[in-house]
């Protein structure tokens, strides 16, 4: 299961929509360490030179690896996750999770983050059961 849903969340979401703010609360309280790591690079990101942070460390445990993936793998958890910090994310290998300000997302550091090529020369031997 992604989410840990308190019960009144899951009544309000079965009567309609829900607000962002008590859905990203969901996901900091159900996902800490993709939290602590999101909003790290999030944070940084606008303080850089180029509008960009990452962070290339690999999760301690299986557990916090599947933390990582099921908050930038969702749609839902992503985009919410974006629109709460005020960037775009990006991510390779299973844990190198990055921030873009808005202004940076069409830079060449984005373009070459997300392409084919950055994906490719991000690849290492202990990373490819990640």
């Amino acid at each position: 299961m992604s989410l840990d849903v308190p019960a009144d969340l899951l009544a309000r979401a079965e009567r309609g929509p829900v607000d962002d703010a008590d859905f990203v609360d969901c996901v900091r309280a159900s996902l800490p360490y993709a939290w602590e790591v999101v909003s790290r690079v999030a944070t940084a990101a606008p303080d850089s030179a180029d509008g960009f942070a990452d962070h290339e460390v690999p999760p301690p445990s299986e557990a916090e690896r599947g933390q990582l993936l099921r908050a930038l793998a969702s749609d839902a958890i992503r985009g919410g996750l974006e629109r709460h910090f005020g960037v775009k994310l990006a991510f390779q290998n299973c844990h190198r999770v990055a921030a873009f300000v808005p202004a940076s997302v069409d830079s060449d550091r984005y373009r070459a983050f997300i392409s084919p090529r950055g994906q490719l020369l991000n690849q290492s031997p202990e990373l490819r059961d990640c």
